[in-house]
Order: C-alpha cells, then structure tokens, then sequence
C-alpha cells in the first residue's frame, strides 16, 4: 500500500482511540473537535460526500424508515418494549433534544460518514481494488475501541459489528454514489437507539 493511503487508514482510528480521549473533553467539545478533524480530514484526502445526491436522498430515506418502523414494532410489543426499559441509560449529560439533535447527527454520523465513507473508503478502493472496501471498514470498526472500553463493552464484538455495519454502509455509498444514503441509516440506527429506551421507560411508568 502506497503512503497516502496508509496514512489516511491510519489516521482515524489513531484520533478516535488515543488523541481525542486525551483531550479529555466534555460531550460538546468532542462534537467541536470530531467535526473539525473530520472537515480537515476530508479536505486533505480530498473526499467526496456528495450529499445532495436526490439518490442518496431517497436511499437513505427508505433505509432510515425501515429502521425506525422497526424501534416503533420494538416499543409497541410488550416483551420487547419492557427490555428496552430495563437497558441502562448511557446517554451524556446533556438534554435527550440535544443530544439526539446535535451530538449524534453532528458529532457521531456527520463526522464518520465525511472520514469513512466519503474519503478514506473510496480511497482506499482507488489503491487496493476490491479489498479496500473491507479495510476500509476494518478501520471503521478499529476506531470504536476505546468507546468500547468506555462503555465497558466487549471490544472485539464491537469492532465486529462496527465492521459489518460499516460494510453496509459502504454498500449503500457504492449503490447511490452518495455519503447521504449511510447518513442518514446511520442516523436512524444511532438515534433510534438513543431514544427507545427512554420511551420505553415513559411508556412502561419506569423514567430513571
């Protein structure tokens, strides 16, 4: 693999597990310091997110409308609806609007979808052919670790998942020739994930 290359795989990971933890910043300066990285980021590998892809748009639209259909089915089925409630709350703290309206789509998938699908994973399949799309996405999952260890999660699972959905994230890069078909999966998995719990517990009278 040639430098560029190398570099631009390399760096992101090396942000997200060791320099942006030792800043040692609050919810809001993290979001501030992730979207810089990742606008100077993509300025240097020059990536190309194309996010006003009518395309994209409509992909990412039906994507993110499956996801949601299936959190309200999850909340909906008494089962179901009571294991959410009972799930730990490992949002930040700052108001659930806040979070769900600025750090998710601003400091979580905004920034991953400009640094991964945009930049590094095109990238990386302009120099490594077929595989660049699977190492690509292996760097996506590797820079989930130290979340992971916060979050007192098992690491290899997931960097496993983070892989997988990272593959899926691609494929829907690759299909619209847009970053905004996985932005907005990307969104609707994270934050749909961010707020059933919360309204599993209003609906079940359980609010922690």
């Amino acid at each position: 693999m040639h430098l560029k290359p190398l570099v631009a795989a390399v760096l992101p990971p090396l942000w997200s597990n060791r320099v942006l933890p030792a800043l040692e910043l609050d919810i809001r300066g993290r979001t501030a310091a992730n979207t810089a990285f990742a606008v100077a980021y993509a300025l240097a590998f020059r990536g190309t997110p194309n996010w006003l892809s009518p395309r994209g748009f409509r992909a990412g639209a039906l994507a993110a409308g499956l996801v949601l259909s299936g959190y309200a089915a999850a909340l909906a089925i008494p089962a179901t609806r009571r294991h959410l409630a009972g799930l730990d709350d490992r949002g930040p703290a700052v108001h659930t609007v806040e979070w769900t309206a600025l750090h998710i789509p601003g400091g979580t998938v905004l920034t991953e979808e400009l640094v991964y699908r945009s930049t590094l994973t095109p990238l990386l399949e302009r120099t490594a052919g077929g595989a660049g799309t699977a190492l690509g996405a292996f760097a996506f999952g590797l820079s989930h670790i130290q979340p992971a260890r916060a979050a007192a999660d098992p690491i290899a699972a997931t960097v496993a998942l983070t892989t997988g959905a990272g593959l899926l994230f691609d494929r829907l890069r690759r299909h619209t020739g847009s970053a905004t078909a996985p932005a907005l999966l990307h969104l609707a998995l994270n934050a749909g994930g961010a707020l059933a719990p919360r309204l599993a517990r209003r609906l079940v009278g359980g609010r922690r």
